[in-house]
């Protein structure tokens, strides 16, 4: 038991969940990229997926230790053996003497391995290398040390467990030269690599740092490429190389094997520059020039292919970007197809793939799939595919590309009201989780002011635009009065939000942002949201800073008082209708609920409350609110006021004086 217990302890000191290895794999990854997350993927630690070759070499660095137990338990059940035997009178020597035998039988059984003096001799100059705190020059000298071991032989020992990290080892902390020496040295031997449970690692290490080997190394995976992407450990190569470290004439070769036997003819490796050309181009490249029935039969093996991908989801090849750019290819092709046949063929992919499309929204092509679908798509076609995807959809409005997907749902989805229900009110109800980020945000804003320049880049716009063609002959309603149901179906919610977090949320930049577009454009009743809003600037609950010191929470008055956003092209004020908000009623519940003391107290600091009185009394006067301009004239025409304004330090006390003057 005590033996148990010993090794018990050692297991948990050295595997991947333990505190050191969670700290190495740390230190290696920080500056590695990610293959970008499946949002149908459950959220852990972040350390990778499967694809993490740092994750597991890292906890592959203790190799020689896990080789020392598994011999250490195989001793403990030799033991165990012993023990529960027939025991006669005991003998002081005879456990020291089991011991002694048991030792000498490992030690033979070391010997009788393949490459066992190899693997000690590396091992020895291993644990130098992996070394964390030593100078460069000296871990480059046990590196030169490590490949004068394995020089020549590191086929031989590539595809074990302990060895591999030894290699990968050898790849991580070394130079270029060593990295090409090995790269060169395992030529013609990838694919077998790709598929070996440890060696995998090892391949996309070569891959992302041997840069003038990655094209040979990529045609080695040619004709296997499909085999390979329903591989469980070669998948995660493949997608890897595709999204992470390839050029684009290197995906093409990725690609290629999607597009059938018949455009292999095109050779990468040979032939014209004009054949080159196009085989980059990939699928309309391979295309270009060619016949109905040859063009007919391209289509038709692209298609078999992707199906016998989403037929083995369960593989899990159906996340990565290599697919789904396969499927954008096709999709595309598609479209510059007779129109007899387009819409049979676009029937044919989406009855197969539409019940994994959520495991395609991450990427930039797999987003573009999924919007071209519901572009195109019928009513029941939309109805399917928001299905699919309302599981999701938190994690979807946190994806840069996944949201897009939501985006283009809310365009051209006619069916306001089975928006309502599966999309609009699971973005609403996790509001409070979504706006800190500016995913979510984005999420959020997109309910009331879709593809607006303040909240988003020309580049999603643009992007977003792509379908607005389509959307033209399958929507049946105009987008201006889509955007306005969708609209009012988020507001109540939202507005709600505001009302019960209000307080908090301006103290933010991230909040006060969102409130602003919510009290601005929202529809419905705000009378509870203003009502908060006020009595935050009277009397907040949280005393310090008071929130006209905040800058981000000064500007949000300011723009509700203005009755819109300062437009810095054209100098001026973009005002939204009345019918959405009314500056002069906020104006007159602001000298009502705010009252006299804490606007002139406003006034007399140093911070921007001159600024905000000052818009005040813009609005009062630009609404004609006689009772409001009479108050506010009377609190500030007492002299003992009106030195003190003057006398202050305020920035805006110029500004405030003159639009005191026309009250």
């Amino acid at each position: 038991m005590a033996a148990s217990q010993k090794t018990g302890k050692k297991r948990s000191a050295t595997s991947q969940t333990g505190p050191k290895a969670k700290k190495v794999h740390l230190e290696s990854t920080k500056s590695d990229k990610k293959r970008s997350r499946p949002i149908t993927q459950a959220i852990t630690q972040d350390n990778g997926s499967d694809s993490d070759q740092s994750d597991v070499e890292d906890v592959g660095d203790e190799g020689d230790e896990f080789v020392d137990e598994m011999e250490g338990v195989e001793e403990e059940e030799q033991t165990m053996q012993v023990d529960s035997a027939p025991q006669g009178p005991k003998d002081p020597n005879a456990a020291r003497e089991s011991h002694k035998a048991q030792k000498i039988l490992q030690e033979q059984r070391r010997a009788a391995k393949p490459h066992s003096t190899l693997l000690v001799d590396a091992k020895k100059v291993w644990s130098l290398v992996r070394q964390k705190n030593i100078p460069a020059t000296e871990r480059q000298k046990h590196v030169k040390n490590l490949m004068n071991v394995i020089r020549g032989r590191v086929t031989d020992i590539v595809f074990k467990h302990d060895a591999s990290r030894i290699v990968q080892s050898a790849v991580k902390y070394g130079g270029q030269k060593e990295r090409d020496e090995i790269a060169a040295e395992l030529k013609g031997k990838y694919k077998e690599l790709a598929q070996n449970k440890y060696s995998k690692f090892l391949v996309t290490k070569l891959i992302r740092l041997c840069p003038t080997h990655r094209t040979n190394i990529l045609f080695e995976f040619q004709s296997h490429v499909l085999r390979m992407l329903l591989h469980r450990e070669a998948s995660s190569v493949l997608a890897d190389a595709f999204e992470l470290y390839a050029n684009a004439y290197e995906r093409t070769i990725l690609l290629r094997e999607f597009y059938g036997k018949e455009a292999a003819l095109f050779s990468l490796t040979s032939g014209s520059d004009e054949e080159k050309e196009r085989a980059k181009k990939g699928l309309s490249g391979v295309l270009e020039g060619s016949d109905a029935e040859r063009r007919r039969r391209i289509l038709g093996a692209v298609k078999d292919n992707l199906i016998t991908i989403f037929n083995n989801s369960d593989k899990g090849a159906v996340t990565h970007a290599v697919v789904h750019r396969a499927l954008w290819e096709y999709l595309t092709a598609i479209n510059t197809s007779p129109e007899s046949d387009q819409e049979k063929l676009r029937r044919e992919i989406f009855d197969s793939c539409q019940e994994v499309l959520a495991e395609m929204v991450h990427t930039k092509d797999g987003s573009r799939v999924v919007r071209e679908f519901l572009a195109q798509g019928t009513a029941k076609d939309r109805k399917q595919i928001l299905k699919v995807l309302k599981p999701h959809i938190e994690r979807m409005c946190l994806d840069d590309e996944a949201q897009l997907v939501l985006f283009t749902a809310l365009d051209v989805i006619d069916d306001t009201k089975l928006l309502a229900k599966s999309l609009v009110s699971s973005i609403t109800a996790v509001a409070q989780k979504l706006y800190p980020t500016s995913q979510g945000r984005r999420s959020l804003l997109y309910l009331l002011v879709p593809r607006t320049r303040r909240h988003f880049t020309p580049a999603q716009i643009a992007s977003l635009a792509e379908t607005d063609e389509v959307r033209s002959r399958t929507s049946k309603k105009s987008p201006e009065s889509r955007e306005e149901e969708v609209r009012r179906a988020a507001s109540e919610d939202l507005i709600r939000w505001v009302e019960e977090s209000g307080e908090t949320l301006i103290r933010e930049p991230t909040g006060s942002l969102v409130v602003t577009e919510i009290m601005l454009f929202a529809e419905g009743d705000k009378s509870g949201a203003t009502q908060m809003l006020l009595k935050t600037l009277a009397s907040p609950s949280i005393p310090e800073p008071h929130p006209v010191d905040l800058p981000p929470t000064s500007r949000l008055y300011k723009s509700l008082l203005q009755g819109g956003h300062y437009n810095h092209t054209t100098n001026s004020v973009e005002r939204v209708p009345t019918s959405s908000w009314d500056t002069s009623v906020f104006a007159s519940e602001f000298v009502t609920v705010v009252g006299r003391k804490q606007t002139v107290a406003m006034c007399v600091g140093n911070g921007n409350g001159a600024f905000l009185v000052a818009e005040l009394c813009e609005a009062l006067i630009r609404g004609d609110v006689e009772s409001g301009r009479k108050s506010v004239k009377e609190w500030f025409a007492a002299s003992d006021v009106s030195e003190q304004v003057e006398a202050g330090e305020a920035k805006g006390k110029k500004i405030l004086l003159e639009k005191l003057a026309l009250l």
